[in-house]
């Protein structure tokens, strides 16, 4: 990546930025800047946004014309032709006022019928009349009291109603000591009613004029990317420099931005069709280099994930794509568990490919990981959670009988082995994957602290049989705890110790690492918590299939309810629908385990053992985007 400048002329300023964005290769250094115009954009856009949010609560109808009533007539006031034409309505002020009254309405309709539900007892009197009795020397004071309060009062009150807990009365000419007065409304309950009814029928008619605008979204959606360019485009304009105290037919205007080096020669045939002056250079420590990654095609799939998480490695980082692939896909498939959604995942994904002309990169991993879930499936003899006994004894013979389910329903034992050689794959894992890490960190050192790397390694080792001593020891079979395991560790450490924060001493390396001895020995538990995280994989995975056989055992209950003929055709379709809502459930609740866990021991886990804080920005570069613009769905 290099840092280019650019100047141009001041009097050419747009002009130019018109024909940067046209080479689309120079990503922007980023500035905080201000204009009155771009202030103007994103006001528009936040409303845009906005109008969006209001429209897209309402379901699309086929044939919906978008037609509302204007000026006492019915026109097709937003229609395709209109909002394409030279002076088009603001669809966007239009959705915002009837937003806005909806929203008014309805807080009115809230309070009227708190307001009714008060006085409703009180039945339908005008409270004005309270007003008319006053001048004529009649001081009506209305009260809501506890029936212990009303029985100790005198007579001369005015009962009005009552209920279990409270009478209501009126006191003449006096209050009532202790008591606060009933408050009068300001309508009569008749008149509350009619407003209530008025408030309805409004609303019921902003909703229909929403429900018609539905169809509009396209039209919104295109032009909120217009809006994104606009912005972009103004925020360049806005954060380029000019000279001071230089006549006008003289100023020039300068911006910084990067470029691949590859892509250099496509700014600078640029700059010398325009007349820029260009000057490119390595980027210095302080800059904040964006970071364009290169993968082939297999690594490039795990892009949609890192793309929705949006993490990108810093520029002087590691790439970790291929690794993060290949590991994310073993950890879906460990943590999914069972190859009958793994089946149902490759079947979505293949008629998703073919049904798509462009055949998305998301299809192609999601088709990866139902590979990857369908074979773990397959090796545990794990189907849609049925229990491995009830099943065709081809499939348990396919599997693999180390981790399968079909081994492990055959005794206590072989129960206890199963488990056990699951958790000793979780942690072998763990070792394999967080090596990896330090590796990659040691091909990209060049000084001793090399070493530090392989002392980590050897603790990692070292670690790893103690866990498996500890941890993964049980009933059916005891893993020993070798000597050579603690002195792997041991020797690990201190490689580490004096190594760890070499800067070219070794001396000021140890003392660094004793004024933090804190951080060091802790850095033993971090350790041996990194590999127990990888335990999830085998945890996640069995609660899943719990779930699984929870949803088939009690749809098996219901199914072998007896009856007749109606009475089974029923409970045959209620059994039905609690598999298929039971199992969807367990694969929304998997997927979200998934981007939980098991992208979590890539960006964390491994992530940090690499050295790698994902504090990167990714390279974007200043460019004519392609926008379509649709006013009809």
């Amino acid at each position: 990546m290099k840092k280019v400048s650019l100047v141009v002329m001041e009097k050419n300023r747009e002009v130019s930025l018109e024909k940067l964005r046209e080479a689309g290769v120079l990503h922007l250094e980023k500035r905080n800047v201000r204009s009155d115009e771009l202030t103007k954009l994103l006001d528009r856009k936040a409303k845009t946004e906005t109008a969006l949010g209001v429209l897209r609560s309402y379901p699309l109808e086929n044939g919906a014309a978008g037609k509302i009533p204007l000026d006492g007539g019915e026109q097709d006031v937003f229609s395709s032709d209109t909002l394409n034409g030279e002076t088009p309505p603001d669809l966007v002020a239009r959705i915002l006022e009837l937003g806005d009254e909806k929203k008014a309405l309805q807080e009115q309709l809230l309070v009227n019928t708190k307001e009714r539900s008060r006085i409703e007892k009180w039945g339908n009197f005008d409270p004005r009349s309270f007003a008319e009795f006053a001048e004529k020397g009649i001081v009506l004071i209305p009260y809501e009291l506890s029936r212990k309060a009303y029985e100790s009062l005198p007579e001369g009150i005015i009962v009005l109603g009552q209920d279990k807990t409270t009478v209501r009365v009126l006191s003449v000419g006096k209050e009532i000591p202790g008591e606060s007065p009933w408050v009068l409304p300001e309508h009569s309950l008749a008149e509350i009613d009619a407003l209530l009814a008025d408030i309805r029928d409004k609303l019921a008619d902003i909703e229909n004029r929403l429900q018609a605008l539905a169809c509009r979204q396209a039209s919104l959606e295109g032009e909120q990317k217009i809006l994104l360019e606009r912005i972009e485009f103004e925020t360049a304009r806005a954060g380029m420099e000019t000279a001071d105290n230089v006549p006008a037919e003289f100023t020039v205007s300068w911006l910084t931005g990067f470029v691949p080096q590859d892509e250099l020669g496509v700014l600078k045939r640029a700059a010398a069709e325009n007349g820029w002056a260009l000057l490119a250079d390595d980027p210095g420590e302080d800059d904040n280099v964006p970071t364009k990654l290169k993968n082939n095609p297999l690594a490039s799939l795990i892009r949609p994930l890192t793309d929705f998480l949006e993490v990108v490695p810093g520029y002087n980082e590691i790439d970790i794509s291929g690794f993060f692939l290949f590991f994310f896909v073993i950890f879906f498939g460990m943590i999914f568990g069972d190859a009958g959604y793994g089946a149902l995942i490759i079947l979505a994904s293949v008629i998703g490919i073919l049904k798509s002309a462009k055949k998305p990169p998301i299809l192609k991993l999601l088709l990866l990981l139902g590979l990857s879930n369908f074979t773990w499936g397959l090796l545990t003899c794990s189907w849609f959670g049925v229990k491995a006994a009830l099943l065709p004894d081809v499939l348990k013979n396919i599997s693999l009988p180390l981790i399968s389910n079909a081994t492990a329903d055959r005794s206590a034992m072989d129960q206890a082995i199963v488990r056990q050689n699951l958790m000793i794959l979780c942690f072998s894992l763990a070792l394999l994957q967080l090596s990896i890490g330090h590796i990659l960190a040691i091909v990209h050192t060049k000084s001793l602290k090399i070493l530090a790397h392989i002392g980590n390694i050897a603790m990692l080792g070292g670690m790893y049989f103690v866990i498996l001593s500890l941890i993964a020891s049980n009933e059916a079979r005891q893993i020993p705890l070798y000597p050579l395991a603690i002195y792997v560790f041991a020797g690990g450490f201190l490689l580490n110790f004096v190594f760890a924060s070499y800067e070219g001493s070794i001396g000021r390396s140890i003392l660094e690492s004793l004024k933090n001895i804190i951080s060091v020995i802790l850095g033993i538990a971090n350790v041996f918590s990194d590999i127990m995280s990888y335990i999830r994989l085998w945890a996640v995975g069995l609660a899943g299939a719990a779930i699984a056989d929870t949803v088939d055992t009690m749809a098996l209950q219901i199914g072998g309810i007896a009856g007749p003929v109606v009475v089974r055709f029923m409970v045959f379709i209620l059994a039905g629908g609690l598999l298929i809502f039971g199992h969807g459930l367990n694969l929304v609740l998997n997927m979200l385990s998934v981007l939980v866990h098991g992208v979590r021991l890539n960006t964390l886990e491994f992530s940090g053992h690499v050295g790698l804080t994902w504090a990167g920005t990714a390279y974007k570069p200043f460019a004519k985007r392609t926008i379509r613009v649709s006013t009809d769905r």
